[in-house]
């Protein structure tokens, strides 16, 4: 009788530690990917799975990406922010004026534009957190005032003709073998922080996935990293500003889920008021949110400056719509809480699909606005309805 007692003990402790959750939101998001990519792959004759166009596909979705990356911060923490287009054409604006006009070196002019961004960005982060005006509020004023400070500095002009060295940032490409070796190292530190992860989870106790499911996502991750790799080195390399995106997924998702401050505003996002009974300083940390959004939308400002080879008073328009549409694609939840990064990616990576889909397809442009405007409706509905 003890005998099939400890038996029965052994069981269920194994079965305590291993559990066949799947995310099946992230597996949705690849497969509508996919199916995105075979559709417009065959009705542009095969045209839009080519290596030129995904290039260009890639480098045109960048500037979405690193605004989708901050955009995940904010609405995590339950706010909401309009300006972002503006600010991007405000950052590069600045870039392009302090460089053309004014004879600055790309680094300097590169960190100007960040700057310009985050002081901008906690500027409206003040009043959100220490005046209590809605974000939708001061990021709408900002939205129109970021626009205004454009056309006033530029004179409505274009500003164009900026240094070799500034152009490479958002048109250069990745060499073809170190395009490679980035790729395996990539494979290995995903197989290393699998490995990790399972082993902490495993020694502190808790919940295990299934192997299969662990190392199956591992083994597709794998698969799309070396097949975009071959893909892009057919035609020039991988674009830099891509490897940009990816070098800030890398940072923003390590400080999302092992820094203090990930951890607070997932919590303030959540429950606000629990938050605050916690200890958690509310008015700081959505502070330094809105300071990191700004400071995002001056990396992006640099990279349309960089791509476009000048500054436009119209530059970074409606920007701020195709990063929260990228981001509740992805599965980020508009009333807080709730969203990934990585997801946030990929729903930027489907919208700059189906621009340039249906652009290939020579579908005219006020339909994209049509689909893009039901997708995003759609998302949010399957959002609250996952929530019932």
């Amino acid at each position: 009788m003890s005998n099939h007692l400890s038996t029965a003990d052994e069981a269920t402790q194994s079965n305590r530690g291993l559990s066949f959750k799947v995310d099946l939101q992230s597996y949705m998001l690849i497969i509508a990917l996919v199916l995105i990519a075979v559709i417009f792959g065959i009705f542009t004759g095969g045209e839009f799975l080519s290596s030129r166009n995904l290039s260009n596909l890639f480098t045109q979705m960048s500037i979405i990406a690193v605004l989708a990356i901050g955009m995940t911060l904010v609405i995590v923490a339950g706010h909401i922010d309009l300006s972002v287009g503006s600010l991007v054409g405000l950052a590069g604006g600045a870039a392009a004026i302090l460089q053309v006009w004014y004879g600055w070196n790309t680094v300097l002019t590169v960190i100007a534009a960040i700057v310009v961004g985050a002081i901008f960005g906690l500027w409206q982060g003040w009043w959100v957190a220490y005046r209590a005006v809605p974000a939708f509020i001061v990021t709408l004023g900002g939205m129109l005032i970021f626009r205004g400070i454009l056309i006033g500095i530029t004179n409505g002009q274009t500003i164009s003709n900026l240094d070799e060295s500034f152009k490479l940032i958002g048109t250069s490409y990745f060499p073809y073998i170190p395009g490679y070796i980035l790729a395996v190292v990539c494979i290995a530190l995903l197989v290393f922080g699998t490995v990790r992860k399972r082993s902490k989870r495993k020694s502190m106790g808790l919940l295990l996935s299934a192997p299969m499911f662990d190392y199956g996502k591992v083994a597709i991750y794998s698969f799309f990293i070396l097949l975009a790799t071959y893909l892009l080195n057919r035609y020039l390399g991988i674009p830099v500003p891509i490897l940009i995106v990816a070098l800030l997924a890398v940072i923003f998702i390590f400080i999302s889920n092992n820094t203090a401050f990930g951890r607070y505003v997932y919590a303030i996002g959540g429950n606000e008021e629990a938050a605050a009974l916690s200890g958690i300083n509310i008015k700081r940390n959505v502070l330094w949110v809105f300071t990191t959004m700004g400071a995002l939308a001056g990396v992006a400002g640099v990279l349309l400056t960089s791509r476009l080879n000048a500054a436009t008073v119209s530059a970074g328009s409606n920007y701020e719509l195709d990063a929260i549409a990228a981001c509740v694609i992805g599965g980020t939840s508009l009333v807080g809480g709730k969203g990934k990064i990585v997801g946030a990616l990929i729903g930027a990576l489907i919208m700059a699909s189906i621009d340039n889909g249906m652009s290939m397809m020579n579908i005219e442009a006020f339909w994209q606005y049509i689909v893009k405007g039901l997708i995003l409706i759609v998302a949010v509905w399957i959002d609250i309805s996952s929530k019932k």
